[in-house]
């Protein structure tokens, strides 16, 4: 039995396989309409969710199968007192396969300890969401046409942001990818991030405080939150939050193919605008969330 816990769990070869099954699933989806009938989904959603939760079981429901779970710790066990590890191994007596979000780190990896059933981490912490890297990987592999050969830019909360952590490591699998890191130096790349992905000196980074200096260069633009709630000062939060609005204007010397993901929710970061250029794909991208977690169902559960 496999779990998905890390990217990296997956190997380049697993990842093109799941990409193509999702794309066949976009392309044939009547054909997979009754492929897990039978067959059930739990959500274990220990912290809140709107987009992560919702593709999953509509991922599962379009799949034919059955959802159950809850969507908040308050309306689970653990306001009892109960460990992850006793609910992980009750709610697998009930389900298939559980899709498992938590705000402690390294809470779905003790989960697959104790499970009998496959555990996917829907995000932990600041530490990992593999779902979400798959959903971007398809975004990208979907808009650009290929994986390999592309200069990148992450943009705001590079520190805290979990879904930028997971993409990073991802993508630096692939050849010829350039990464450059567009935050506020309260904000940049943690240090563990740093050591695992850039210490050997085979991939580099370019760091840069504004999107202005760079916008001519980027093929994808990865856009997140500033958020206030990180700053020491709020001096700090007004002199730099602008700085990182998206808006026409600073699309005005941007490629024609650029492509703008963002992994949702938005605040103030990409101005509503923005929604009607052809290269905004963050609801595109939101779609593909629920493609690629029915590709990943079918293939833990060894449907496909």
């Amino acid at each position: 039995m496999k779990h998905l816990i890390d990217p990296m769990d997956l190997s380049l070869q697993e990842i093109d396989d799941l990409l193509d099954l999702a794309d066949d699933v976009i392309a044939n989806k009547e054909k997979y309409a009754k492929v897990c009938e039978g067959k059930k989904l739990a959500t274990l959603f220990f912290e809140p969710s709107t987009r992560t939760r919702l593709s999953f079981e509509a991922a599962m429901m379009e799949l034919g199968g059955n959802v159950l779970g809850f969507s908040s710790a308050d309306s689970s066990s653990s306001t009892k007192g109960e460990s992850v590890a006793d609910t992980v191994k009750v709610v697998s007596c009930y389900a298939d396969i559980i899709a498992m979000r938590h705000p402690k780190e390294g809470a779905p990896f003790l989960a697959s300890l104790k499970s009998d059933s496959p555990i996917i981490n829907a995000g932990d912490g600041g530490h990992n969401h593999p779902t979400q890297t798959l959903t971007d990987l398809l975004t990208i592999r979907r808009e650009k046409g290929r994986l390999d050969h592309i200069t990148i830019g992450f943009c705001g909360d590079l520190k805290f942001g979990r879904t930028v952590h997971s993409l990073i490591k991802a993508l630096s699998r692939y050849e010829g990818i350039r990464f450059v890191m567009i935050s506020p130096e309260e904000l940049e790349i943690p240090e563990y991030l740093r050591e695992e992905v850039f210490s050997d000196g085979k991939l580099t980074y370019e760091q840069v405080r504004t999107l202005d200096e760079v916008m001519p260069e980027l093929d994808v633009l990865y856009m997140t939150r500033v958020q206030r709630e990180r700053f020491f000062n709020e001096a700090d939060y007004v002199r730099l939050k602008d700085t990182y609005i998206l808006d026409m204007p600073k699309l005005k010397n941007a490629k024609p193919d650029l492509s703008i993901l963002h992994p949702l929710p938005r605040v103030n970061e990409i101005a509503v605008e923005v929604d009607d250029d052809p290269r905004a794909c963050y609801f595109r991208q939101a779609l593909n969330g629920k493609y690629v977690r029915m590709a990943l169902i079918m293939n833990m559960l060894e449907i496909a």
